[in-house]
């Protein structure tokens, strides 16, 4: 049987912070959001924030990125901060699911997205409300830009669809 969330969370941590994006279903943003944090207490400071998302929206599933040894490869800092996010999730019973890079590459190769870049473009073409916050063109002496965690965050919730839907 076909199992259903009413809520899916998805979380991306990155060195800056996390973004997040709520869906009520596939291709249905219902809130999402990106947090800067500065500063030793990273962590801290994240881990907070994203326990006042849990409290505010009780999703039904949490999508994260693996960062096992067998996902992928981030650094120290992130893969702690993810282990405590999935111990928050377990701690109030909500299902957690892990997509490496590779998982969401891979599910995205049919559509001709070789970057990151044009897999923004591609979510925001079929979930335009995103699409104000494509950014432009990332030129190769400029870091990432902060809203491209936001999509990071729906290509993960993506993925899970697509798992959810092929069973």
């Amino acid at each position: 049987m076909l199992r259903r969330y009413a809520l899916v969370l998805s979380v991306y941590l990155n060195t800056r912070g996390f973004a997040f994006i709520l869906f009520e279903g596939h291709l249905s943003p219902f809130d999402w959001g990106i947090h800067e944090t500065r500063g030793p207490r990273k962590n801290g400071t994240c881990l907070t924030r994203i326990t006042t998302v849990f409290d505010r929206y009780a999703p039904d599933a949490l999508v994260i990125q693996d960062t096992t040894e067998q996902g992928t490869m981030r650094a120290r800092r992130i893969c702690n901060l993810n282990t405590s996010v999935v111990k928050l999730a377990n701690d109030r019973g909500i299902p957690v699911f892990a997509y490496s890079r590779d998982q969401v590459r891979r599910a995205f190769e049919g559509y001709g997205c070789p970057n990151k870049a044009s897999l923004a473009e591609l979510i925001a073409k079929h979930i335009p409300t995103l699409q104000q916050y494509v950014p432009p063109p990332r030129r190769p002496w400029m870091s990432e830009d902060r809203r491209m965690g936001l999509f990071d965050a729906a290509a993960l919730a993506l993925v899970f669809f697509q798992h959810l839907a092929t069973g």
